[in-house]
Order: C-alpha cells, then structure tokens, then sequence
C-alpha cells in the first residue's frame, strides 16, 4: 500500500521532469538539436510558438534570435508530446530559468501557437509585441506559419491537378 502511494506521488513529477542537454543545431526558430549525455542527439520542437518559416519574412531573425539565446548551451527541457514528424515538442528553459517560446512571441519574432497552448499569458505577450510592432509585427502583412504552410500545400496540390490534367489531355491527344 505504502509503495502504491508513493507511485501515486511520484508519477507526475515522473512525468514532468527536466532534461538537460547542450544545444548543437539550430534548425529554425522554433527547432533546436540538442545533445544529450552519451552522445545522442534530439531534436526538440518548442511548445506554444510557431516561428516563421525559413522563406517567409523574419524567417531568418526568428532563427537568428534562438541561436542568440541557446546555441552552444545548456538546457532544461520537459516534453509535452510529440509532433507527426516525430519531433519531440518541449518546453525549453535556459539562463536560470528563461522560458524560450516566452521570449520569442516577446520580441515578436513567433506567434504564440494557441491551438496548442493555454497559456493565455503568451497571448498577451504577442499582443503586446503587435501593438508595439516588434519584430514580425513590423509587416503589417505578417501571415501566421500555419496559414503559410496551408497556402503553401494548396498550391503544391493545385500545381498536381494542373500536372495531371496536361498528362490527360496528352494522352488523349
């Protein structure tokens, strides 16, 4: 009984413990590799923020501000869960405590991702950097990564229709 208990106890901080590892690679804005003890390596996608994509404007300084902060440090992190690409999704701590995805939607250069978040106080972060036109919010044509990536996937489908359409009207021919 007093083993269950302390299972009971224990499972959540099981559950919610930190890592520790040194950031290598800085696949974008919202993507880091991390490396762990004995060598092996993970990659880490942050929780609560989408950065720009690496072709849409701010792209680049979203990736340049996170290589800023944690490139060639060490981390803490806790996952969350894991994405469809298998990524790790995790919240990344560093300099005594600094919350990464905070510190991104603050100088405006990710938005906070609330489909995946209910940290609302992450909302009045990026509102804020909007009303202060910081960073990304400087373009006042700034389109969120998920409707980018949306658009993007729509034309490449568009572009496969229009492809197949030709092959048809060639073999027809």
């Amino acid at each position: 009984m007093k083993r269950l208990m302390l299972v009971c106890l224990l499972f959540p901080l099981l559950m919610f413990s930190q890592t520790t590892g040194k950031v290598i690679k800085i696949s974008d804005g919202d993507t880091i590799t991390i490396l762990l003890k004995g060598n092996q390596q993970k990659k880490l996608r942050l929780a609560e923020v989408d950065c720009p994509e690496s072709g849409q404007p701010f792209g680049k300084s979203a990736k340049q501000f996170t290589s800023s902060q944690v490139f060639g440090k060490m981390i803490n992190f806790t996952e969350t869960s894991t994405d469809r690409y298998g990524r790790s999704i995790a919240k990344v701590y560093y300099d005594n405590g600094k919350y990464l995805s905070k510190e991104l939607i603050k100088a405006g250069m990710g938005w906070w991702y609330f489909s995946y978040s209910k940290d609302t106080s992450l909302g009045k972060l990026q509102e804020n950097a909007q009303r202060e036109k910081i960073g990304l919010w400087q373009d006042v044509h700034a389109v969120a990564p998920w409707e980018y990536r949306k658009m993007k996937r729509e034309l490449r489908n568009k572009k496969n229709e229009l492809a197949k359409d030709q092959l048809k009207t060639k073999g027809a021919a």
